[in-house]
């Protein structure tokens, strides 16, 4: 069984950043593809960014490029998601996630794609 355990979120001033980790125990990081989501109350849970196992291959959401990066460090079985510049908008509880595949998949973008969930981290933006 795999457990994902995000961590890192906080309030933060609009322009601020965050480093949020993802600590993955029970399996090897190295054969998931991650990705990571957020949801904002009343609102459906979105993709914000993804990685392949490799780190070769990753996607941004349209909303993020630019600001947010995605990165993973499997030797430590922990993936990262870098959040830059951040605005009101961004305020959210982030999940990453894991989806096992080949080493070549890409990462997926489908939220049903992924098998496993961590409980999330509150993320706020404030002005």
């Amino acid at each position: 069984q795999v457990r994902l355990v995000e961590s890192g979120g906080g309030l933060v001033q609009a322009g601020g950043s965050l480093r949020l980790s993802c600590a993955v125990s029970g399996r090897s990081l190295n054969q998931y593809n991650i990705g990571w989501f957020r949801q904002a109350p009343g609102k459906e849970r979105e993709l914000v960014a993804t990685i392949s196992r490799n780190a070769r291959m990753t996607y941004y959401a349209d909303g993020v490029k630019g600001r947010f990066t995605v990165s993973r460090a499997n030797a430590e079985n922990t993936a990262y998601l870098q959040l830059s510049s951040l605005q009101v908008e961004d305020t959210a509880t982030y999940y990453c996630a894991a989806h096992r595949t080949i080493l070549t998949a890409p990462p997926s973008t489908s939220v049903s794609d992924y098998d496993y969930w961590g409980p999330g981290t509150q993320v706020t933006v404030s002005p």
